[in-house]
């Protein structure tokens, strides 16, 4: 899956929680998400629009905007991930754990999808580095 696919895909999928991802899906959507979120960033600095207090301290105004526009196609996307290799999409909770689960989230993302179809879909047929 292409870049300019992966990114489409996503954001039509926005909320779907069924079916699966396969890795490029969800590297390239990654990959957009953090260059959409720096350019937001650069953004806020270029024109001041950072907040001066509390939480929100390194945060302006387009960033929280790109993040709350973003946060459901990625974890629609991570949920999606996690059903390819075969694993409930409640996994993606153990990022509350610290630490370890941003490691263990990691490998899951990593790991190559299911070759065969499981309960979650058919097998995706995007080439041999899926």
């Amino acid at each position: 899956m292409t870049f300019s696919e992966s990114v489409r895909t996503c954001l039509r999928k926005y909320a779907e929680l069924s079916g699966r991802a396969g890795r490029s899906e969800f590297w390239w959507f990654f990959l957009f998400t953090f260059l959409v979120s720096f350019a937001a960033a650069l953004l806020d600095a270029i024109l001041g629009l950072d907040f001066d207090s509390g939480v929100w301290e390194s945060s302006g105004v387009f960033q929280v905007l790109t993040s709350l526009a973003l946060f459901l196609p990625g974890l629609a996307v991570n949920v999606r991930r996690l059903h390819d290799i075969g694993r409930s999409g409640w996994w993606v909770l153990i990022v509350l754990v610290p630490c370890l689960g941003l490691v263990v989230m990691l490998v899951f993302c990593l790991t190559r999808g299911d070759a065969h179809a499981n309960k979650y879909g058919e097998r995706l047929d995007w080439g041999p580095g899926r």
